[in-house]
């Protein structure tokens, strides 16, 4: 079972890609559906379809395992889902079944962790102290918002703290058209100046004659081979890993946690 999304608006719902195998139910389903919920009928039902799923139609009405609500098939560019809806078709809902839940809460709560001494640092630039005994590792992107938020509570950090030190691996988003850049010029610089200069907003040099674009793409390879699909992300020394930015205590709080 996987989930996509479609929208409405503003608003994202999901509804569930059914296998054929899942989708096979009797004829006495979509009888039983029509004799206990006369108000569901197709054309309606396609109507609430069309503004949850603008690409989408309904195909059949069926009952749910759940008592009250109702499935509606529904395909969108070849592709088989459903929605879940209450008789009435005013109340839209997404039924998960409770251990999936629980297993995805469980994954959720559960930290990702990686083998830090896997992790190759050559192409990487050290913000803070070399010889720090506490470093985190910083996947990210001087064109990534959320990047620079974290950049301004790293300075923070090492002004206060100097056995932290940050270990940045520098990669470009694709969605930043300008960002590949700037990586390429602050890796070949290996200026820290030149670092943060890129996540204040200030203007970077172009790459001069001489530099490729290598080592950036050794990082963007490292990035993807460990999952790491956003920036920022943050390796702390135990291989705990955290996808988001903190301010400045929450950041020494989760950094000095053991």
């Amino acid at each position: 079972m996987k989930t996509f999304q479609g929208v409405a608006g503003i608003f994202a719902v999901l509804f569930t890609v059914i296998s054929t195998t899942a989708c096979q139910t009797a004829d006495t389903s979509k009888k039983n559906a029509a004799e206990k919920c006369p108000e569901l009928e197709m054309k309606k039902v396609d109507a609430i379809v069309k503004k949850v799923v603008p690409d989408g139609s309904a195909v059949d009405i069926k009952e749910s395992p759940v008592k009250g609500v109702f499935e509606i098939g529904v395909d969108s560019k070849g592709q088989r889902g459903s929605i879940f809806l209450d008789c009435s078709g005013k109340y839209l809902m997404q039924l998960i079944p409770l251990d999936t839940y629980l297993a995805q809460l469980q994954a959720q709560q559960t930290p990702q962790k990686v083998d830090v001494s896997k992790i190759p640092l050559g192409d990487s630039i050290t913000v803070g102290a070399k010889n720090a005994a506490k470093k985190v590792i910083v996947f990210t992107d001087p064109d990534c918002p959320y990047c620079r938020t974290l950049h301004e509570s790293i300075k923070k950090v090492i002004a206060r703290r100097p056995d932290i030190a940050f270990v940045e691996i520098l990669y470009a988003l694709p969605m930043h058209k300008d960002a590949p850049k700037k990586v390429q010029s602050i890796l070949c610089s290996k200026s820290v100046k030149m670092l943060h200069d890129a996540f204040s907003g200030k203007m970077t040099p172009e790459p001069p004659a001489n530099c490729t674009a290598d080592a950036m793409d050794r990082n963007t390879a490292l990035a993807r081979s460990l999952n790491f699909n956003s920036t920022p992300t943050m390796v702390r020394a135990d291989g705990t890993v955290l996808a988001g930015f903190l301010p400045e205590d929450k950041l020494i709080e989760w950094i000095d946690k053991k």
